[in-house]
């Protein structure tokens, strides 16, 4: 990391112990896993296993339009941090006592109680992000965010590894549904263990934005006007738009891996896969956003995407779960360096006076395409797996397309 003062480098810290905590939270809610797998045992429709995940992913999305009105005009962010950070772990929790409570043949009142703790659960995550970009922004160098990340998910990585082995465990040992029950209590003490963690790094005093004006109308307008006007800022919209339709599939390799004779058991592995695919290409892309551009790292997630859905599925049937694990090993490795640079480069072209605005804009364009797991879901039922994974591809040419045309963007020239 490049010379800098040292409280930056002890915020530098905290803020990557939290993210390490948050990931290893995250593992234990993962929609494209566990969750998948306890809506299919829930519910046994392709349908609900694709709004659990949309629901996840648009309740992330839809609430940061709002607090970023909010936030952009507060000089310290960190309460709305607060409040969605201790919400969501309080909500996790809750989702796991309703599980807990569902019983091993549970009815139309558990998976309703189900989807209701789930949705606050999503809704308030969504508070999270606005603040914690902008906090992370103005707490680290920009030369070192990729890095930052980058060794986030690593530490995460390893977290998740050992929330996969205990979910193994506890899915051998305790019976459905306590098993899952007890892996989301482990993920909501987790989230506790993160938010605490970057609460104590504090953050740096923020620039109010020049604009007298504080009507949410005018937000709004402003909004619009960027849109229009700014035509790098729309094609980074269409990639995150595309990048959203290309998870319509996600949730549904663990449907497709139940077909195969894979158990409840082994879809813990498949989430120690997935981790493992993290872990092993993170410091690349750690290095790639920082020293080759996050444009360039922008690019590399929908080749990845395309050259995996364009294999045979060999040995599917002959051997599913080492098939299987190979495709979540490279989902994870995919899904942290899109992650990885899409947030490195929401970063960088955001004013750093208006970067709460600029990620609520962001955000509250692509929430839409949030919802397409749920068209995938309605896919599945109708016609199968094959035309969701077909558009899936699709989707991630476009990707391509629209990142090989976005402005690079060097963090040195950039006032942060």
């Amino acid at each position: 990391m490049p010379q800098i003062h040292p409280e930056t480098r002890q915020r530098f810290r905290r803020i990557t112990a939290a993210g390490i905590f948050f990931q290893g939270g995250a593992a234990a809610a993962d929609p494209r896993t566990i969750v998948a797998a306890l809506v299919d045992r829930l519910t046994e429709s392709a349908l609900a296993v694709g709004a659990a995940a949309a629901i996840l992913r648009y309740g992330w999305l839809f609430p940061q339009l709002f607090v970023a009105y909010f936030a952009q005009h507060r000089s310290r962010r960190m309460p709305f941090y607060k409040f969605g950070a201790f919400g969501r772990a309080a909500c996790l929790a809750g989702v796991a006592l309703a599980v807990a409570l569902a019983g091993p043949l549970p009815g139309f009142l558990a998976v309703s109680a189900f989807f209701a703790l789930w949705t606050l659960y999503a809704f308030v995550s969504g508070i999270v992000a606005v603040p914690y970009n902008d906090i992370v922004a103005r707490s680290v160098p920009s030369a070192a965010r990729s890095r930052l990340l980058a060794a986030r998910f690593f530490g995460g990585g390893l977290l998740a590894l050992a929330v996969a082995a205990a979910a193994h465990g506890l899915l051998e040992v305790l019976p459905f549904p306590a098993d899952y029950a007890a892996i989301l209590f482990l993920g909501a003490l987790l989230l506790l263990v993160s938010t605490l963690s970057f609460v104590w790094a504090g953050e740096p005093q923020a620039p109010l934005p020049p604009s007298d004006s504080h009507r949410f109308r005018d937000f709004l307008r402003q909004g619009l006007d960027i849109s229009r006007n700014d035509s790098h800022f729309r094609l980074f919209v269409y990639t995150g738009w595309c990048e959203r339709l290309v998870s319509m599939a996600l949730p549904f390799y663990v449907v497709a891996s139940a077909d195969f004779g894979i158990s409840d058991a082994e879809v813990a592995l498949l989430l120690g896969a997935q981790t493992g695919g993290a872990i092993v290409v993170n410091p690349l892309w750690g290095w790639w956003g920082d020293r080759l551009g996050k444009r360039r790292l922008l690019e590399v997630a929908p080749l990845a995407m395309l050259a995996w859905l364009n294999l045979p599925m060999v040995h599917s049937e002959t051997m599913p779960l080492p098939w299987f694990a190979a495709v979540f090993f490279v989902l994870g490795a995919v899904g942290n360096g899109a992650t990885i640079a899409h947030l490195g480069y929401l970063m960088e072209i955001s004013p750093d006076d208006q970067r709460p605005a600029y990620s609520g804009y962001f955000n509250a364009l692509i929430a839409p395409a949030a919802l397409a797991p749920i068209i995938g879901g309605g896919l599945v039922s109708l016609a199968g797996l094959a035309p969701v994974f077909a558009a899936a591809g699709v989707a991630a040419g476009l990707q391509w397309f629209f990142a090989r045309r976005l402005r690079p963007i060097d963090g040195k020239e950039m006032t942060v």
